[in-house]
């Protein structure tokens, strides 16, 4: 079982266990270990950011902890996530880092992984690495410390690979684009990018202070974006979140579409075109029963994973998929990319806008959802409210009463001390009750 590493990365407040700069140096160093152990000779990490305050921090604690083992450290500065896994393998690095709490707020933060090959690392390879950790710091000799460079052109060298995943020819002329950035790492690159591709921009968050990310903006509290679309007669929104590796769509009545709408575009037109893999969409179990719905309705599959991004990868790879994601907007094409890419998703689904000559609020509602309810209870580092005897009757109750109606999702969060509890049925009155009853059990275990 890991500790420190939750479904993406390790992640929490800043100046808090795990999030501290001591914390950094030694997993820095722990990591620095990992991709050494191996083979001798030059060894390099990129390192990218987000726009917090506490980033320059562990930036800083990172680099100690890796050049102390070796390893040379190219630093990216604010990019977004996928940036850093496209620099991972074009600059022949052993390992990419992101400092990133993705769409927490600007108090927390996280340190995320890439591989060589540039996708995140397996369980495996972070349990490994959490045995390094507890060991502690192993430095290298004087002579083989590593040394230290900033790359100034990483955010240019991404917007480039974003436009390339589009038709050489496709021009975004005549379109007015809400670009809501949340203060984040693409609040200068997305931008810049629907720029150069002609569209005529409205940006919103774009300026960040180091306090401001994902605040009352970005993929998770697009109503800003949503006004700013109305307001000004723009065709399309795009809403990225803090580190840009998710999105949703706002169509030109102010309407949001979520990642599951986009997924249901995307597999329809490259099943169209021959370019679906597979024959399938890989999703998360969040995704609605409604996106399931309707690709078998074009004779397409569903494969669900676990929840996280990285889950819906490591199957795509398995089964040879290049299409998957996430209902909150975390969309892989991994034609183009190795992990959710939210500006690139977005492009696409501008470019369907183009091709098609459809407005976005046709091609942002490809099905109508099942009606789906989530809640969440915050616990105690420490508690386990599911492994409660009144939790789980509770639980038992409510998949009882919804057997053959709709489905139960009950999880912790790997990101956030949060119980989730998610059902989707056709009967509202029952799917409101049966998510009460279960957060109720939840809450009173939490509190006794």
């Amino acid at each position: 079982m890991r500790k420190l590493f939750g479904t993406d990365g390790v992640r929490g407040t800043a100046n808090t266990h795990p999030m501290t700069a001591e914390m950094a140096l030694r997993i820095g160093a722990a990591v620095g270990r990992y991709f050494r152990r191996d083979s001798s000779g030059a060894h390099r990490v990129v390192i990218g950011k987000d726009t917090r305050l506490s980033g320059y921090m562990f930036e800083n604690a990172l680099t100690a902890g890796l050049t102390s083992t070796g390893m040379n450290v190219l630093l990216l500065g604010p990019v977004p996530t996928p940036a850093v896994g496209l620099m991972t393998r074009s600059m022949r690095a052993d390992l990419g880092v992101m400092i990133s709490a993705s769409h927490n707020p600007a108090e927390d933060n996280g340190i995320k992984f890439f591989g060589p090959d540039g996708y995140k690392l397996s369980d495996q390879a972070e349990i490994e690495i959490e045995k390094l950790i507890e060991e502690g710091v192993r430095p290298a000799q004087a002579q083989n410390i590593g040394r230290a460079r900033r790359v100034d052109d990483a955010r240019f060298r991404y917007g480039e690979r974003v436009k390339s995943s589009l038709p050489r020819d496709l021009r975004l002329d005549g379109l007015k684009v809400v670009i809501d950035c949340a203060n984040g790492a693409a609040h200068r690159t997305a931008p810049e990018v629907l720029w150069e591709l002609g569209a005529d921009v409205i940006p919103v968050g774009v300026s960040p202070d180091g306090k401001n990310i994902n605040l009352g903006c970005g993929s998770t509290q697009p109503l800003v974006a949503a006004e700013t679309v109305v307001a000004h007669g723009a065709h399309v929104g795009i809403c990225l979140d803090g580190d840009a590796d998710r999105v949703v769509m706002i169509d030109e009545t102010g309407a949001v579409a979520d990642g599951d709408q986009l997924m249901a575009l995307l597999a329809s037109r490259w099943a169209a075109e021959g370019q679906l893999k597979g024959g399938a969409l890989v999703a998360t179990v969040m995704s609605n029963l409604g996106l399931e719905r309707h690709l078998a309705g074009s004779g397409l599959r569903l494969e669900r994973t676990a929840v996280g991004d990285r889950y819906v990868v490591e199957r795509m790879r398995e089964g040879g998929y290049n299409l998957g994601g996430e209902q909150s907007g975390h969309i892989v094409m991994s034609d183009y990319a190795t992990t959710g890419d939210g500006l690139m998703a977005g492009l696409h689904f501008l470019a369907e806008m183009v091709l098609s000559g459809r407005p976005a609020s046709d091609l942002a509602r490809q099905f109508d959802p099942v009606p789906q309810l989530l809640k969440n209870v915050r616990f105690d580092a420490g508690q386990d409210p599911l492994d409660l005897q009144e939790v789980k009757r509770a639980i038992a109750d409510a998949e009882s009463a919804l057997n053959g109606k709709g489905r139960l999702l009950i999880r912790k969060s790997g990101t956030e001390p949060l119980i989730r509890v998610m059902a989707e049925c056709e009967d509202e009155g029952l799917l409101e009750r049966t998510v009460d009853s279960v957060v109720g059990a939840v809450m009173g275990a939490v509190s006794a």
